[in-house]
């Protein structure tokens, strides 16, 4: 669908007016452009479907973890899961209090391949909702038909959080400023100053409803953190996400993709739901350090230790190495090892360390699925309209209410075409996203 406005309606003056007072994303600064992303109808298609099969995964995940601890799945699976994390954390994550809980806002990070979708990660904390719902607001008002339109994210939020407050970490303050417009807006939208964002200052007891900013493996940092999730526990106060660090490994990812597990993914999610998560989920193993049996070799890559991946040459490298979860370095591009960019000595590096620190720190070796270059406008300082060669990562936003996943947006970060690993950074572009013609 194309939009009735054009580049002079949206200038680069036009869309700076539009920012709130004050920092609205800490420091963050990005390419404007004076059009969203307009994502092709064929892949539209596609992400229509998406909300609904990631909370099949989400919840067949759940279910996994919950019955190997019952012992009605092998043990090796929450073995894993569980891995490096201290036995508070663990027990928390299996508390009867959040049975069958996830997280209520599902948010994958997409490459655009010739071939569709590639899920990069499915992050449980993501950044971005208030910026999401900013830009499709702005957008919006100059005439864009922005999926989700001009109040699908705040639609969204509310429906996870109908009242409550936003309790956001000091490792997170990045991120403070465009949840406090948020919350703002919300108020402003409904009459009503039912939410607010909270600092994670300790407090005697809570109440009400609270959505979690803040990471699991950073709890010695978060003050607020214990009597929080005593009063979680105690049926006192809600708390969305859940604090279930086992679901929030990369690991799942490897689990999908296990020939063993093959019979409990086709109850849960159905043969067209297993094609369907295998066409965006590249495949991906455990660099798990524990000897094969002299018969056996790791499927799709006949090996049998991982030490003969250093071997490889820079056309079979087309491999990443990932962090699998519950660790600073598993966001925002960091702990990240692309093979195929790697010196032999560089990539040999990765595995060693990865192979190492496998104890504490799981890591995953997965296909890369190489991303589409594409052109899109962008302002350069002075104001002007250029056309900028990137590669996108989409980052659509669904709200779980009531059994169902409901799409709020969309946000396109569209970094320069010589980079491979896609994150939002300050020579990115960030725009929501519409239904058009590329």
């Amino acid at each position: 669908m194309e939009s009735s406005s054009s580049f002079a309606d949206v200038s680069l003056g036009n869309l700076r007016q539009q920012i709130p007072e004050g920092e609205f994303f800490a420091g963050k600064e990005w390419r404007w452009s004076p059009i969203p992303f307009r994502l092709a109808p064929t892949f539209s298609k596609e992400l229509e479907t998406m909300g609904h099969r990631l909370l099949q995964f989400a919840e067949a995940c759940e279910l996994l973890y919950r019955q190997s601890v019952e012992g009605k799945q092998p043990s090796w699976i929450s073995k894993i899961l569980d891995q490096g994390k201290p036995p508070e954390i663990v027990a928390l994550g299996r508390d009867p209090a959040f049975r069958g809980a996830i997280a209520r806002v599902i948010r994958p990070d997409l490459v655009l391949t010739e071939e569709g979708f590639a899920i990069c990660e499915l992050d449980q904390i993501p950044g971005g909702i208030g910026l999401t719902a900013w830009l499709n607001e702005t957008y919006s008002n100059f005439g864009f038909n922005v999926l989700g339109g001009n109040q699908g994210m705040l639609e969204g939020f509310a429906s996870i959080l109908p009242k409550g407050e936003i309790v956001v970490s000091d490792e997170a303050a990045t991120y403070r400023p465009e949840m406090e417009w948020l919350s703002k807006r919300l108020a402003q939208w409904k009459g009503s100053p039912d939410w607010h964002v909270s600092d994670a200052s300790i407090r005697e007891s809570w109440e009400g409803n609270v959505y979690r900013f803040f990471e699991l493996f950073d709890l010695d940092q978060v003050s607020c953190s214990a009597n929080l999730f005593r009063d979680a526990v105690a049926g006192r106060v809600s708390v969305t996400p859940p604090p279930k660090a086992q679901l929030e490994e990369k690991l799942w990812f490897a689990l999908f993709w296990m020939a063993p597990l093959r019979e409990f993914w086709l109850r849960q999610l159905g043969e067209r739901g297993i094609q369907t998560l295998q066409r965006w989920i590249p495949y991906t193993w455990i660099l798990n350090p524990e000897p094969l049996p002299p018969q056996a070799v790791y499927p799709r890559l006949d090996i049998q230790e991982w030490k003969s991946l250093g071997a490889f040459s820079q056309k079979e490298r087309n491999l990443v190495i990932k962090i699998s979860g519950f660790d600073g370095r598993a966001w925002g591009g960091r702990g990240v090892s692309l093979g195929s960019d790697l010196g032999r000595t560089d990539w040999e590096r990765a595995i060693t360390t990865a192979l190492e620190e496998f104890p504490e720190h799981p890591h995953i070796l997965q296909i890369y699925r190489h991303s589409m270059l594409l052109e899109h406008p962008v302002y350069d300082d002075t104001g002007e309209v250029q056309t900028m060669k990137g590669r996108v990562r989409l980052s659509p936003y669904f709200f779980v209410n009531n059994g169902k996943a409901n799409l709020g947006g969309a946000l396109a970060t569209i970094c320069p075409a010589d980079k491979k690993i896609l994150h939002g950074m300050t020579d990115a572009i960030m725009v929501p996203t519409q239904i058009g013609i590329n």
